[in-house]
């Protein structure tokens, strides 16, 4: 049966004003799990209201900051508590395998407590100016921000772009995706307790064409962050810009990995099948690309489909599932029609290519599919499919592999595999993108940008350099007379 549950708005758990409800379905088995409310812009102008008003109260912006490192800490503990069901509802709404949700949403509670240690470490700087006077500058909460959050990582994305703002003052709105928003409804309820004012957090549902358009051209919001697709990106920032509204947007990626003859070819099998075949290759970080030497490119083939034959595809919540459903079937079916586009220009199916029957046939599951002989303008290797298809390409000499990964118009993560350090150096400063993994794929951590260059977004996620966006700088020039 269907649970009927209600969004977070000025501190009280609610219906949408006009009382509509949206779906929420386990894209395994195409059931109804839940309903949510389905709000509207007047619903979206009170979260906005309530923001600004506990923003102005001062009661967060200008508690101690080590206070509210507390609090953060406190709300890491509450998502380390609660992990395991928080990764099984997770799993039931998304499809990912309770493995991996797991691991995000701990990942999750990792970051909030690496930003409650930046809470207390917002600092200005004081600066040597001409005559008798002293001046300094203050870094303030950039104010009220709103978070549009993706159904890929539904928790582990959202929490990421909550803790560096709770941590620097800054209060947050935020839209879950629609497909996916049972997990940050239920972590809401988690950290109630955890001593967040009233307003600072709220969660708001609805669909994204209308909320998220709504928050990201409202003027009572000081800053957005989008994770998404490009197109989406660029309708966000357009809205943003009717009030010159700052923005952090992480969109897609082609990642690739550049695989030379002296790699660890076992080692880098593995990888390679986890950064593509993980989360069903729902990822904007997926390396979907194998640049590979055609000295090595026939036996690195041969051991990532040995590899990926160990990984089982099924419902999330089964045993030894390593593949489980993608978000829905209509998402399916637009990787399998890009697939299929691909195999036409010529690109030679190894392993793959189809759905799952029998007890599978009812859900929204894809095999893992790899594809060899692709060339550089063929559609797998320049359009993100956003699902579990591999595209390998053949180089010669190491111009042609650079050539070869700087050849798409996006710039998220790529990898390098090698044991000459001079060619990994070499390669990792002439890719452009805005992070690089030698030798591991694909990698993050809390204390580490995860950034985009050209179509894959504008900003910083995560690290020290995340806090910058939520705050900004206050020059006072004081004349001593």
């Amino acid at each position: 049966m269907s649970e009927d549950k209600k969004m977070l708005v000025d501190g009280e758990w609610c219906a949408a004003a006009s009382e509509n409800t949206m779906d929420v379905c386990n894209p395994a088995t195409g059931e109804i799990i839940a309903t949510v409310p389905r709000a509207s812009t007047e619903d979206a102008d009170r979260a906005v209201a309530a923001s600004k008003v506990a923003l102005a109260s001062k009661e967060w912006a200008l508690m101690d900051p080590a206070q509210r490192g507390r609090i953060l800490n406190k709300m890491a503990a509450a998502t380390y508590a609660a992990s395991k069901d928080l990764a099984k509802l997770e799993s039931q709404n998304n499809g990912k395998t309770f493995r991996e949700a797991l691991g995000e949403i701990r990942y999750g509670a990792w970051t909030l407590e690496y930003f409650a240690g930046w809470a207390d470490k917002v600092e200005g700087q004081t600066i040597p100016v001409p005559g008798n006077r002293f001046n300094y500058t203050l870094r303030q909460p950039l104010g009220v921000t709103a978070h549009i959050i993706p159904w890929n990582f539904p928790l582990q994305l959202a929490i990421r772009s909550f803790a560096p703002a709770l941590a620097s003052g800054c209060t947050v709105i935020a839209k879950p995706a629609s497909l996916t928003p049972l997990s940050l409804l239920e972590w809401a309820r988690v950290i109630e307790d955890c001593g967040l004012p009233s307003g600072v957090f709220q969660v708001i549902t609805g669909p994204g064409g209308e909320i998220g358009d709504a928050l990201a051209g409202s003027s009572g919001v000081d800053g957005i962050v989008l994770t998404g697709g490009v197109s989406t990106g660029k309708a966000v920032m357009k809205k943003a810009a009717e009030n010159l509204t700052p923005v952090t947007l992480e969109l897609g990626g082609k990642g690739c990995n550049v695989v030379f003859p002296d790699a660890n070819l076992k080692f880098c099998a593995k990888a390679v099948c986890f950064g593509i075949f993980m989360n069903a290759g729902q990822m904007c970080w997926a390396g979907s690309r194998l640049i590979v030497h055609e000295e090595v490119a026939e036996e690195l083939t041969t051991m990532i489909v040995e590899e990926v034959a160990k990984w089982k595809v099924g419902p999330g919540l089964s045993e030894g599932v390593r593949i489980g459903s993608m978000v829905s079937k209509a998402h399916r079916q637009s990787v399998l029609d890009l697939l299929e586009k691909g195999l036409n220009e010529g690109g030679e199916l190894v392993c793959g290519g189809g759905c799952p029957d029998g007890e599978l046939e009812n859900g929204a599951f894809m095999e893992a599919t790899i594809v060899k002989g692709v060339g550089m303008d063929d559609t797998l290797f320049k359009e993100e499919l956003f699902g579990p298809v591999l595209a390998i390409s053949t180089f010669n000499e190491d111009k042609e592999a650079l050539a070869m990964a700087n050849n798409t118009e996006f710039g998220l993560l790529n990898g390098i595999w090698t044991q000459n350090l001079s060619r990994a150096h070499k390669f990792a400063r002439d890719i452009n993108s805005g992070m690089i993994s030698i030798n591991e794929y694909p990698i993050t951590f809390p204390q580490t940008a995860f950034t985009g260059w050209k179509s894959s977004g504008i900003g910083v996620e995560q690290s020290a350099e995340a806090m910058k966006f939520y705050t900004r700088v206050k020059n006072v020039n004081v004349n001593l007379g």
